[in-house]
């Protein structure tokens, strides 16, 4: 009797981590329906602009972008409190057991990428993979994919940025600065915007593929359903104005440009991640540091 308690105790928690999961979705669908303009045909625009925060300097536009970003980690938090919801050593649920094998890869990539030194960046790298890849898989939904606004793209890039930075100056400023002067002194100009380029090379990476997907997928659709209607405009009645092109082609181009394309992206932004991170971090240099501190007490 307990036990049959237990589970449906168990299964209406289930039922609620996930309703609250999908939940912010249709609450982002159903701005983009209220706030969307009406339209004669295909557009490419930019996010739409829900309201506007007056400050004293400039202006704060809050966009589509930035709802959806939000609502993304509202849904992510709760798939999350899902997939961890009834773990146990001694009787693993199957996802469980799918829990544990994706925190054992993203384990495997960061100590393969980033050395044993950085084995705790696991939960930041599997972080920028969830919420890049499923930003990019919003368009599924019909929503603006965050991924598709620079500015968004662009924090995620500052972010990554200031970690860097943090982790050259572990030896000290003086250790930081002279790094600009190798390999040789006369390369400091080039690698000094090669630093600050880091983070713009990142952003627009990331964003430009993503942004190209949606309008191509766009173009597309558009190209099909003009050329559907000169192929058979010719036919009666409700015939006539059916886009018979439309279906199926566009249906595959999304599983390349918002399917495929999107986890790869995400999957090379946090490879770049941890690439940068770790290279330009002076390992040795750091050792020999703490060893000479503890030589001195």
């Amino acid at each position: 009797m307990k036990s049959k308690k237990k589970d449906s105790k168990f299964r209406i928690a289930d039922a609620f981590l996930l309703i609250m999961m999908v939940l912010p979705i249709v609450f982002g669908m159903a701005l983009n329906i209220i706030f969307t303009p009406e339209s004669n045909g295909i557009e490419i625009a930019g996010p739409l602009v829900y309201f506007t925060i007056p400050l004293p300097i400039q202006s704060l536009p809050i966009t589509e972008a930035q709802i959806n970003s939000w609502l993304l980690i509202i849904s992510v938090f709760f798939l999350c409190l899902y997939l961890t919801h009834g773990l146990s050593a001694k009787h693993p649920t199957k996802r469980q057991h799918v829990v544990e094998w994706g925190l054992e890869q993203v384990d495997k990539l960061v100590s393969d990428n980033m050395g044993e030194f950085f084995k705790d960046f696991s939960p930041f790298v599997a972080a920028i993979m969830v919420l890049s890849a499923f930003s990019s898989l919003m368009t599924l939904f019909g929503l603006y994919p965050p991924t598709s606004d620079l500015n968004v793209v662009g924090g995620w890039a500052v972010l990554v940025f200031i970690l860097i930075t943090y982790y050259k100056f572990k030896c000290g400023p003086a250790h930081y600065l002279k790094s600009f002067t190798e390999p040789v002194a006369f390369l400091t100009p080039l690698n000094v915007i090669s630093e600050f380029a880091t983070p713009v090379s990142m952003a627009f990476r990331h964003y430009g593929n993503i942004l190209s997907g949606s309008v191509i997928s766009v173009l597309v659709a558009a190209a099909l359903q003009g050329l559907s209607a000169m192929i058979f405009g010719c036919l009666p009645g409700f015939l006539g104005q059916f886009p018979f092109l439309q279906i199926g082609i566009p249906a595959v181009l999304s599983v390349y440009f918002d399917i495929f394309s999107g986890l790869l992206q995400a999957f090379i932004f946090a490879m770049l991640t941890m690439l940068y991170i770790a290279s330009g971090f002076p390992e040795e240099d750091y050792r020999e540091k703490l060893k000479r501190k503890v030589t001195a007490k």
